[in-house]
């Protein structure tokens, strides 16, 4: 069993941090946290609670994406002085959509060691909770502010045969899946993923088309940072066998004695890859072959 770690100097350690339950955080990121000379972080309010909570009484530094360039500097100069160093971020791991790629590549690039300290990530959260049936991904991150970018960045991720992942603020939430709905097929799967680990979290899956609808629904939804995927264009997803067909046809007869058939087509659809249409088009079938 591996023992207590204490950080060794000169290095640069990128800790992830919880995304909003304080418990989610490694026992070696409190090891580190608590044993390196300097801590710099993205907003010194939210680390200092983090910090608090755990008895590090090492004060952080702001890095932020206005200084980070300064603060590269301020992180080489302390590791050349031979002190340990760590980055962290509000919530999740530094570096990604946050602040940090450019002090690590300083630190790498004046020869430094760079120790990552794995953990909390709202991209892997969402996906492990999306159910998705794409067998790859492609991370977006946050989408361009102006009309004119976003839309086509969009029109180049269209086609890509792969789920398409998205953070978002909740300030633009409901532009942004304006955008994505207009940009790609309506039919696709959109997991919305919200608060991730915190008291109001919510992750509901929907098609694209019932999105801004499901959004508007509750003042609530739009609160809190977001994280979008949309599954892969059904025909992305690999051919599905007669086998697998007959079998999704049965589970709809099951589930459309339970539900409204267009809602257990897409049940059935996410889990199975059949063509959500043609589910729904059997259920029909049968139940008008019922009332005959």
């Amino acid at each position: 069993m591996a023992g207590r770690e204490v950080a060794l100097a000169p290095s640069l350690y990128v800790v992830a941090t919880p995304l909003g339950h304080l418990r989610d955080i490694t026992l070696r990121a409190l090891d580190v946290l608590a044993s390196v000379s300097a801590i710099y972080a993205e907003d010194t309010r939210v680390s200092a609670t983090l910090l608090a909570h755990y008895g590090i009484a090492t004060r952080p530094r702001a890095l932020h994406a206005h200084n980070e360039a300064a603060r590269a500097a301020d992180v080489v100069a302390a590791l050349a002085q031979g002190r340990s160093v760590a980055l962290i971020t509000d919530a999740g791991t530094p570096a990604i959509s946050d602040p940090g790629a450019r002090v690590v590549a300083a630190v790498r690039e004046a020869g430094h060691r760079v120790v990552p300290i794995p953990g909390p990530s709202a991209l892997v959260t969402a996906l492990s909770a999306a159910g998705i049936g794409a067998a790859h991904f492609f991370f977006a991150g946050f989408l361009p502010a102006k009309a004119g970018e976003r839309d086509a960045l969009l029109a180049t991720l269209a086609d890509l045969p792969a789920a398409l992942v998205f953070y978002e603020a909740p300030h633009r939430v409901a532009r942004t899946i304006d955008a994505l709905a207009a940009a790609l097929d309506g039919t696709r799967t959109l997991v919305v993923a919200r608060e991730l680990t915190k008291a109001f979290e919510t992750i509901a899956a929907m098609p694209l088309a019932d999105a801004a609808a499901w959004l508007a629904g509750d003042p609530n939804r739009c609160r809190g940072e977001f994280v979008l995927v949309v599954d892969a264009p059904v025909a992305a997803r690999g051919a599905v066998d007669d086998a697998a067909v007959a079998a999704a046809l049965r589970w709809m007869d099951a589930l459309a004695a339970e539900l409204p058939p267009a809602r257990a087509a897409h049940v059935v659809a996410r889990v199975t890859g059949v063509a959500r249409d043609a589910l729904y088009a059997h259920a029909t079938a049968r139940k008008g072959s019922k009332k005959l």
